[in-house]
């Protein structure tokens, strides 16, 4: 069992910039975030894996940016020009190498029990 914790979540105005922090208890190969927005379903924002590329959902891509420590068992989230659609509960998930669809919920084991976002314009 890999015990994920967020950390960083928070209030801010738009234009602004925050970090988003997961640890894993353990080594894990694949790490994501997800977020939910109010009264939406659960989306992906991006992920990354051993040894492999990151990738980001094409409503971060220039804005977000993911980085994967395997010495450290994190994955961060640097949120830069955030916007008022970027709220959300924003949750890490992570799983063990299998599946390649890395967009997909269905493919992660663990998740942590998520962090909020708000930002107001």
């Amino acid at each position: 069992q890999v015990q994920l914790a967020e950390s960083g979540g928070g209030s801010v105005q738009a234009g602004g910039s925050l970090t988003l922090s997961c640890t894993a208890s353990t080594y894990i190969y694949r790490m994501a975030w997800f977020r939910q927005p109010p009264g939406a379903e659960r989306e992906w924002v991006g992920s990354a894996a051993t040894g492999g590329i990151t990738q980001y959902t094409d409503f971060v891509k220039g804005r977000f940016t993911i980085s994967k420590d395997d010495d450290k068992n994190t994955l961060s989230l640097h949120m830069s020009n955030l916007k008022s659609e970027d709220t959300a509960m924003y949750f890490c998930a992570a799983a063990h190498p299998g599946s390649p669809q890395y967009a997909l919920s269905s493919t992660y084991t663990f998740w942590g029990q998520g962090t909020q976002v708000t930002v107001s314009s």
